[in-house]
């Protein structure tokens, strides 16, 4: 059992409890922090009265005043939308190939455009639009299914190789290396494809890879490797490759395929968006 401390005439009231020798003052607290704490309890109380506050099985309590953040937000958004109706309704008119000829339009779309690249697109192909490995770069004259503004429009709305939309852009490379070519002619026509736009690992596979080039890729890839925008197929002679032009990443590609999927935008954006960032990718530098 504890001893009492003996009380100190200068020292304040103690609650009696002792730690190791240390006493605890009874000092009650400022009267002026004491309404403060009080004046918070009835602000807490009154909020949660008014405002949604308490969270529930199926939402959070909505006040006595109905207000909602989700609503004011609602409403801003229903009154952008109903100022910018009528340009939207101009854009969705409009040929695709006058956008640019239009300043009011242009300037309209080049700044939807980038907003909603910036909200749906900058994920995979970059905020710069410059894109990574297995995303392509926007920014440069290579397209896989074409480069001007139809072509460009079609790709957004409808997407690449997604069951969202029967009109999505599709195009399949078989796995050579699972069903169709040996080791060996995978390893020669790799160095071939090498060759069509820089140095193959082995020069001496060259000619035999052109020979499996000749039978196996040229129905897509064209004779001369400059490849078809109507499949999607690539373009092998311009050094610019999706997945990487290293040895590893082109024998990978000929031995597994790729197959990358884009998503159709034409179910997610409204018609407006779609067309204004059509426009504005096209703007961007590579749009032919």
């Amino acid at each position: 059992m504890s001893k009492k401390p003996v009380q100190k005439k200068q020292d304040p009231e103690t609650t009696g409890h002792v730690w190791d020798g240390i006493e605890e003052f009874n000092n009650p607290l400022p009267r002026w922090w004491l309404w403060t704490f009080y004046v918070t309890i009835i602000w807490a109380i009154g909020y949660t009265v008014l405002y949604p506050a308490w969270p529930g099985l199926t939402g959070t309590t909505q006040g006595v005043l109905g207000w909602s953040q989700r609503a004011d937000v609602e409403a801003d958004i229903a009154s952008a939308s109903e100022k910018l109706a009528p340009i939207n309704a101009k854009l969705e008119a409009a040929d695709l190939t006058a956008i640019s000829s239009d300043a009011e339009l242009s300037g309209y779309a080049a700044s939807a455009g980038a907003a909603v690249f910036k909200t749906w697109c900058a994920q995979c192909h970059g905020s710069g639009a410059a894109g990574a490995v297995g995303y392509p770069n926007l920014l440069d004259n290579d397209w896989l299914w074409g480069g001007d503004i139809e072509a460009i429009y079609a790709t957004v709305k409808h997407g690449v190789r997604t069951e969202e939309d029967d009109d999505a852009r599709y195009s399949e490379m078989p796995a050579f290396g699972v069903d169709y070519l040996e080791p060996e002619q995978i390893d020669s026509v790799v160095n071939y494809v090498m060759s069509l736009s820089g140095d193959p690992v082995d020069a001496s596979l060259v000619a035999a890879g052109g020979e499996v080039f000749a039978e196996e890729c040229t129905s897509c890839h064209a004779e001369d490797g400059t490849g078809d925008r109507e499949q999607g197929a690539p373009n092998l002679t311009d050094a610019i490759w999706l997945y990487g032009g290293d040895y590893d990443a082109i024998k990978e590609t000929v031995s597994n395929s790729r197959y990358g999927v884009m998503p159709s935008w034409g179910s997610r954006l409204s018609e407006a968006q779609v067309r204004a960032v059509a426009a504005y990718v096209h703007q961007l530098g590579g749009g032919e």
